[in-house]
């Protein structure tokens, strides 16, 4: 592929996301959005108006007349629909998680390995800016404090919370930690969906950091934070890392070394450039597809944290 043509990309489920997916492309110079499709005709004749391309009926339409797409439907299709496009040689781009089980995860990642396709999965954190400011500032993390709460969504939720909104932490601290996870637990319970809508999990690493990550679709109002709390090396003071993700803010609390009745603690705000994440992932995604590089969130990442999502939701299922 020349990289000097643009990259022809579609949508496939244009809901509430999908159609913010269709938006960034019309608006990224290395690709040309050729189309759309959605389980709603009507739906996808409305996006594709709004945004000067093609509706089609189905998927399956969309073969030959793309290079890539973004896979943008209820958790349960990600699999076979990503397959259809991995197979004709067609980069897939498809939304978290990856897929609804291991099984099927490790069937995506096998298809794009046969046919050289790029397989990136849309844990859409990692390109905040306030994640990124994060890169050289971790050493030696002991702690990390994840939460990640808003009130019920107005849209279908086919899949628990776990799925739904925890697997962006899982994610973000399996990048940060790097090591084995020894043991998981976990609680969660339902509230309107029928299927967990809060849930608390507490996750052990090799060589004793721990995480706990809660997650929630049932709160009053919206928190997304993370903090790492490291013990400091190489003679460097304790440290808290603190992680804003909608604000995109960044800072670092330490000890001041301050006198009796002085503030114990000095905190500095990290400068960070916020950006347009859902923008940035999908720049990358186009990129990927142009340069055929390796994605930054790979379908082996995406695997990993459903791997620990799973484990989080049998904990939830032995302790209801």
């Amino acid at each position: 592929m020349s990289s000097s043509r643009k990259i022809r990309v579609g949508v496939v489920g244009v809901g509430f996301l999908g159609r913010l997916h269709a938006e960034k492309y019309s608006k990224i110079e290395g690709a040309e959005l050729v189309g759309v499709t959605d389980a709603n005709p009507k739906r996808a004749g409305e996006i594709a108006s709004e945004y000067g391309t093609k509706a089609f009926a189905s998927h399956k339409e969309l073969f030959g007349l793309v290079d890539a797409v973004s896979v943008v439907t209820p958790t349960e299709s990600h699999c076979p629909i990503s397959l259809d496009f991995l197979s004709r040689g067609v980069d897939v781009l498809v939304e978290k998680p990856i897929a609804l089980n291991i099984g099927e995860a490790d069937r995506m990642i096998a298809e794009a390995a046969r046919t050289g396709r790029v397989l990136q999965v849309g844990h859409l954190e990692r390109f905040n800016a306030a994640i990124a400011a994060l890169e050289g500032r971790v050493e030696g993390p002991w702690f990390l404090d994840a939460l990640r709460a808003s009130p019920f969504p107005n849209r279908s939720t086919d899949v628990d919370v776990v799925l739904d909104v925890m697997i962006h932490d899982i994610d973000i601290v399996l990048d940060v930690v790097r090591s084995k996870i020894e043991s998981v637990t976990a609680v969660g319970r339902t509230m309107v969906s029928g299927k967990a809508d809060m849930a608390s999990a507490r996750l052990t690493f090799e060589g004793g950091c721990v995480a706990s990550i809660t997650a929630s679709r049932v709160a009053r109002e919206k928190v997304r934070s993370l903090d790492i709390y490291q013990s400091g090396r190489d003679g460097k003071s304790p440290a808290v890392l603190s992680v804003d993700f909608s604000a995109q803010e960044l800072s670092v609390s330490k000890p001041s070394g301050a006198g009796a009745g002085e503030e114990p603690l000095c905190h500095e705000a990290i400068s960070v450039t916020k950006c347009d994440s859902l923008m940035e992932e999908l720049r990358s995604f186009v990129a990927c597809c142009a340069a055929r590089s390796a994605p930054f969130v790979t379908g082996e990442h995406g695997r990993d944290a459903l791997a620990v999502a799973a484990m989080i939701q049998a904990s939830i299922a032995e302790n209801a």
